[in-house]
């Protein structure tokens, strides 16, 4: 294998990686559109806000590993975006916030940013 057909491998497991990040904000942002819009009942408002809080806990585990191929300080300001995600998610499940707006906003950048 060359060089430069090892870069195309490599490029492509990014973009493959990146789309399927991108389908699990999209179904996160779906479910917490629906939230937001009461249009889920119990439990599965709870389900759609623990299914935020795991994308993010896989999120920050991820971009804590050494090999995550992102720069040092752009890992750990998604990482402490991951935190608040993951921190406010629990708020609202655990009914100490009723504020969906703001986890909705915050996974629609991050989506939009992987394009």
């Amino acid at each position: 294998m060359t060089f430069s057909s090892y870069d195309t491998v490599i490029e492509d497991g990014s973009r493959e990686a990146r789309g399927r990040e991108r389908e699990a904000l999209n179904h996160g942002i779906d479910l917490l559109t629906r939230l937001g819009g009461g249009q889920l009942v119990p439990p599965q408002d709870a389900e759609a806000l623990l299914f935020v809080r795991k994308l993010w806990t896989f999120f920050v585990q991820d971009l804590s590993s050494d090999r995550n191929g992102l720069p040092e300080k752009l890992r750990a300001e998604l990482i402490s975006i991951g935190l608040w995600v993951i921190g406010e998610a629990d708020r609202v499940r655990e009914e100490r916030s009723t504020d969906v707006a703001q986890l909705l906003g915050i996974n629609i950048i991050i989506r939009d940013a992987l394009a």
